[in-house]
């Protein structure tokens, strides 16, 4: 599976921006994406994931983003979409998305086998 993460910037505080995640290659066997971002000097950390099946679709945030952060797919367009509003200055980051094929928790990116190349947001103060 081959990510391709989109849609980043700059932005100022109170703002909102949306990135997009697209899956190329053998998109079938995913089952969850994520977004993790990487703030300088930081280590990686979950922000947002979403896991479906034929039925169901679930989507899980990290407390941090909770209520400002939203994770959505369009499965016609194998993308995966976060659109972040009240954007703050702590949320500049380098964000990542990630696809996942096997079992395991949605918030530890060793259970995501695929990884896009980074996308950077900067909220400005």
């Amino acid at each position: 599976v081959q990510l391709q993460a989109s849609g980043g910037g700059l932005m100022q505080a109170g703002g909102s921006l949306r990135v997009s995640c697209v899956a190329s290659g053998r998109t079938s066997s995913v089952y969850r994406m994520g977004w993790f971002r990487q703030a300088p000097g930081m280590e990686r950390e979950f922000v947002a994931a979403i896991t479906w099946n034929w039925s169901d679709i679930r989507t899980d945030y990290a407390d941090s983003v909770k209520g400002r952060f939203t994770i959505s797919r369009d499965k016609a367009k194998n993308t995966v979409y976060l659109q972040m509003n009240s954007l703050q200055p702590e949320d500049t980051a380098v964000y990542y998305c990630a696809a996942q094929t096997s079992g395991g928790s949605y918030f530890r990116e060793r259970n995501f086998g695929s990884w896009g190349q980074g996308t950077q947001v900067t909220v400005s103060s």
